[in-house]
Formats: structure tokens, C-alpha cells, sequence
């Protein structure tokens, strides 16, 4: 396992007991679509840490969801959506973009969470370097995946073990002024009606 560097670790502590465990994932891909908004999402490698507070999230579901990978059946490529919960599930998008999710359910039941957007906090000079641009940073998948360094060579990667240097846990503190909100997913053609993209925004939006 490689954690988050220093700076980052204060934040929940040097045992890593708020790191999610695997039950957490291991439940309806919904509720942890919905759970996930507020905890953080950081990548370590060779050029450091970077990372944020995630604020978008969607829901895949299996053989009843169109827009899911899973609709089909097992594929080579959505074999892993039936896998363990806690995987990183990353595949390419319209040849360019690298998505991030995380899958869900249990075992042998597919379901996956994509991540949509961070409010970026650490490691903001790499980002900036990564996406060569200072603004809009994380706040669409493939962005995020640019920011933070994540690509192929993470697909598979053991999330509840810190595989690859990616880690997801809980913020010390609790955000405020927050509040949560339930739309149809947006960038797909088939189950758009389903309300399964999940956004933290401002109270007072």
C-alpha cells in the first residue's frame, strides 16, 4: 500500500481507520453512489499526492440498467463490475478520456459508482500540470482522471488496500452548509429518466 503523503494523512489519522472498508461498497450501488459525496479521493505516485472532496457521483446498475456496461452480461470489458467491491473499474471514453469508478454489490452482482467531480484540496500545483489549464481543475470524469494521474494501469486496483495509491476515506471533520441533491444521469443516451447522478451543492443553491 502506498498512503497519501503526510499532509494528507493528518486528516484521518496515521492508523488509516477511516480509509472505507469493503462493506461499505458492498451494498446497493445507489446508496454508496450517495454516501461517497463528502468523503475524499486522493492518488500517491512517483510525482505525489492529489486530491479532493468528491461532489458528483452516478449509479450503474447490471442487466435492468441500459446505460450500465453490465447491460449485456459479462463482457472482457465489464467483467470486473461483477468482481469484488472496492475495484477500481477505469475504462477509456470516446478514445480520450479515462473514466474512474469504484465498483459495488456483492460479489458476482454487478453495479459500479462513476466519479464525476472533486472540489480539488491537495496537490493543486500537479494538477494544474497534469491538465495544463488552473481552472475546472476536477469537475467532470474525465478531468478528475487527468488531475489526479489515474488511467488503464489503475483499472483493477484494490481501493479498500490503498492499490496503486489510491485511497478514499473519511474527512475528520464534517462539511457544513451542504445539502444534496438527486438528478437523471447526464452524457448517455439509454436511462437518463433514472435519478441516479448524486450532487453536494451549496445550502443556499
Amino acid at each position: 500500500m502506498r498512503p497519501a503523503e503526510k499532509s494528507v494523512i493528518k486528516l484521518y489519522g496515521d492508523s488509516m481507520k477511516d480509509l472505507l472498508g469493503r462493506d461499505f461498497y458492498n451494498r446497493d450501488t445507489s446508496k454508496v453512489a450517495e454516501d461517497l459525496l463528502g468523503k475524499a479521493l486522493v492518488k500517491s505516485d512517483a510525482e505525489g499526492t492529489a486530491g479532493g472532496v468528491i461532489v458528483e457521483t452516478e449509479a450503474y446498475y447490471g442487466e435492468d440498467d441500459p446505460a450500465s456496461h453490465a447491460y449485456p452480461g459479462k463482457t472482457p470489458r465489464s467483467k470486473i463490475m461483477f468482481g469484488e467491491p472496492g475495484l477500481a473499474y477505469i475504462y477509456l471514453c470516446y478514445g480520450m478520456y479515462y473514466l474512474f469508478n469504484i465498483v459495488t454489490e456483492s460479489e458476482g452482482k454487478p453495479g459500479a459508482v462513476l466519479l464525476r467531480a472533486l472540489e480539488p484540496l491537495w496537490g493543486i500545483d500537479i494538477m494544474k500540470r497534469r491538465r495544463r489549464n488552473g481552472r475546472n481543475l476536477t469537475n467532470g470524469p474525465g478531468r478528475l482522471t487527468m488531475a489526479l494521474g489515474i488511467d488503464i494501469k489503475d483499472n483493477g486496483a484494490d481501493i479498500v488496500n490503498g492499490d496503486r495509491g489510491l485511497n478514499v476515506f473519511n474527512l475528520r471533520e464534517k462539511r457544513r452548509g451542504f445539502k444534496i441533491i438527486r438528478t437523471g444521469r447526464v452524457g448517455i443516451n439509454k436511462g437518463k429518466e433514472k435519478l441516479l447522478r448524486f450532487l453536494m451543492v451549496d445550502e443556499g443553491t
